[in-house]
């Protein structure tokens, strides 16, 4: 597999990116290209061309939630490429109306116009992408200190309720040595989102984390995070996105993490 950063909130010095506070990756894997989340704007687009990566060849978009800085840059993919024939796995609650105050910031388009523009696959379990790649699907609340999280308000149907981002999830590769996540925001806690991981791929080792871990306090959510991950014997962490300094300056002290940055590759 090869992971490429699109779009994350940090770029490196010397290397002229766009940044933005959202997230876009860009996978190769067992034959397929695969976008997984698209940014806020259009920056990934520059970004992909810059690099050389042709957008217009991918086989498959998957969305990890509906927020819109991971969903906002399909405005800007729809315009630039004919998406029709384009699979896009999301989970069913993906593109739901959502808010926060007086913001809206769900994803630019409903379900209905997604499958008008797309081929939509909404999905709550697992789902084989390739042999070794995995679309987690809906991710079991467990562990006692990654609460259920509560963003703002989600139209689900006739109602309107707080939303506890439901379709927030990741995928997993299964390698040789163990397993590779990748994640957007990990809204449901990146401990509950590894330990589903171990279940759907039927190994207990992971060997990496890429993505945001939504973590911006030293608290007691961070330092279980970070004791959870010293367990697994973690050789490659690569937190972003949403991690505030705070937490990545915390987690240095008993892991070794990475810096991410638009341009990242990652060959495993």
């Amino acid at each position: 597999m090869k992971l490429t950063v699109l779009m994350d909130n940090n770029t490196y010095i010397d290397r002229y990116y766009l940044g933005e506070p959202a997230v876009s990756y860009w996978i190769e894997e067992g034959g397929k290209k695969i976008l997984f989340d698209t940014g806020y704007s259009d920056a990934f687009l520059y970004n992909a061309q810059k690099m050389g990566i042709d957008l217009g060849e991918t086989d498959m978009i998957v969305i990890s939630h509906g927020h819109n800085d991971h969903t906002r840059g399909l405005t800007y993919l729809a315009e630039r490429f004919d998406l029709r024939g384009t699979p896009i796995l999301a989970h069913p609650h993906c593109f739901d109306k959502k808010k926060y105050g007086d913001q809206e910031i769900g994803a630019p388009f409903s379900r209905e116009q997604m499958s008008e523009l797309a081929e939509l696959r909404l999905e709550r379990g697992p789902v084989r992408i390739t042999e070794r790649l995995t679309f987690l699907g809906e991710i079991p609340m467990k562990n006692d200190f990654e609460p259920m999280p509560e963003i703002g308000i989600v139209h689900r149907g006739e109602k309107v309720i707080k939303d506890n981002l439901t379709e927030d999830t990741a995928l997993a590769y299964r390698s040789d040595d163990g397993i590779f996540i990748i994640t957007g925001c990990s809204h449901r806690g990146i401990c509950n989102i590894a330990e589903y991981a171990k279940i759907v791929c039927g190994t207990e080792r992971i060997k990496g984390v890429i993505g945001g871990f939504h973590l911006f306090e030293n608290d007691t959510r961070l330092s279980r995070t970070v004791s959870y991950f010293k367990e697994q014997e973690i050789k490659h962490f690569y937190p972003c996105h949403c991690v505030s300094f705070e937490a990545k300056a915390e987690m240095s002290r008993s892991l070794k993490i990475e810096e991410v940055g638009v341009g990242m590759e990652l060959e495993l």
